[in-house]
């Protein structure tokens, strides 16, 4: 059988890093990587392992920094988990007949992520099943952008697990708008000018609003009732601003066409809305008339 070794990158989690460790404690080994906390994460995962490596925390390298713990593993296959998340049990099952079986041909695995917003789990929106690229064979894995969100660089085929990881993930408003307006946001702006993107002032409409139809609409937040409909406005002014950040790179620039983009963008994304509430109607309308239909055949036969 295969061993196992789990990684964890933190920076003051005390209040989560417990549930996170208990969730692993199958593994084979445990790597802990602590990025200089100030509170009482390493006392806490002290109680879980020895393998206890520090380096100074660089916010702008979160995920390069899991390098470290992957460079220390020891196992066959290596396992990257965040200080808020766990592994579910059912994962752990499924971990342990992959350990025993060692699928021929395949060097990484994506695993289905649970997120749980503001206490409840988001089924919609975009996020879910949220695929993370976490488990792969010694050698054949690690981090190679400072990008936020860019996946674990594998050398060969991955497939897919069945079953999840857990994911806490905002659990109040402060958070979300700190990760996403000034952390993600110009991590996010820096990477777009880095792929040559042409700045245009329509985007200071086009892009939040588009985000948002994505997100209510075209992937259902909608059916996550209030807090779909929370987190498609946050994502909205998420993508407000990159945008912001962009042209505060361009140095502010203001041209005298500015006011006439933003209107020619402002009537297209009027369009774009007017499509998606009337195709809301349209559905709703389908879905009275089939629950409707299935009422009359039920007392048909009747």
């Amino acid at each position: 059988m295969k061993k196992l070794s789990i990684v964890i990158s933190a920076y003051n989690e005390q209040r989560k890093i417990k549930a996170c460790l208990e969730s692993v404690t199958f593994a084979d080994e445990i790597i802990f990587v602590d990025n200089s906390s100030t509170d009482k994460t390493v006392k806490i995962a002290k109680e879980f392992t020895k393998k206890i490596y520090i380096q100074p925390n660089e916010p702008t390298k979160i995920d390069l920094q899991k390098n470290l713990g992957i460079a220390k593993a020891t196992g066959d296959w290596i396992f990257v988990l965040d200080a808020d998340e766990q592994i579910t049990p059912e994962l752990a099952k499924e971990l342990k007949e992959l350990l025993q079986n060692d699928p021929e041909g395949i060097n990484g695995f994506w695993v289905p992520r649970k997120n749980i917003i503001f206490g409840k789990w988001m089924q919609h929106s975009g996020w879910y099943p949220d695929p993370q690229l976490r488990l792969f064979r010694k050698g054949k894995g690690k981090y190679e952008k400072a990008h936020y969100h860019e996946p674990i660089a594998i050398s060969g085929k991955t497939a897919t697990l069945t079953e999840h990881i857990l994911h806490h993930n905002y659990e109040r408003v402060g958070q979300v708008l700190y990760r996403n307006l000034q952390v993600y946001a110009p991590n996010e702006a820096e990477e777009l000018l880095r792929k040559g993107y042409e700045f245009s002032y329509a985007d200071a409409i086009r892009l939040p609003v588009r985000e948002f139809l994505s997100r209510f609409f075209a992937r259902g937040g909608y059916k996550d009732g209030f807090h779909g409909l929370m987190l498609a406005f946050v994502m909205a002014i998420y993508h407000w601003t990159i945008f912001a950040y962009i042209w505060e790179q361009k140095k502010f620039v203001d041209e005298e066409n500015a006011l006439e983009q933003l209107s020619t963008s402002a009537k297209q994304s009027e369009k774009e809305i007017q499509y998606w509430v009337n195709k809301m109607k349209i559905d709703e309308e389908k879905t009275f008339l089939k629950k409707f239909g299935l009422r009359v055949k039920r007392k048909l036969h009747l």
